[in-house]
């Protein structure tokens, strides 16, 4: 019986935004990127970076060895506060703010060595998210 063990393969996380009040993708969306081992454990923050004009974010850091649990941060306050969409001009405001959700929070639990690709379909008010290819 060997002692030795493999290495774990790490896990990684892509993610896109589509705008759906306007049928694009939301360009310049800061995201933040946390990962923790196991349900208790504590968040530890990895990076972040922004979508680009095709709504991608490609460049997120690969996920530590153990990683059992991600969490993606989604500014979106500040996206829909700099939006200058027509499409918008005419929505109601609520509380003087341009989106209901100041920020979207996904939470996601991983196996080593796959890859995650989350997309989020966004409005200002309200956001669907699921597992992509």
């Amino acid at each position: 019986m060997s002692t030795e063990t493999a290495a774990s393969p790490s896990s990684s996380v892509s993610t896109h935004i589509l705008d759906t009040s306007i049928g694009r993708p939301a360009e310049g969306v800061a995201i933040s990127l946390s990962a923790r081992t196991g349900p208790d454990g504590e968040w530890a923050a990895l990076g972040g970076s922004a979508t680009d004009a095709d709504g991608r974010c490609k460049d997120l850091p690969a996920l530590p060895e153990g990683t059992t649990h991600v969490r993606l941060d989604f500014e979106t306050e500040t996206y829909f506060s700099k939006k200058q969409a027509e499409a918008q001009q005419d929505a109601p405001r609520v509380r003087d703010s341009a989106t209901f959700f100041p920020e979207v929070t996904i939470t996601f639990a991983v196996n080593p060595g796959e890859h995650y690709h989350v997309p989020l379909l966004l409005n200002p008010f309200g956001y669907s998210v699921y597992r992509g290819s």
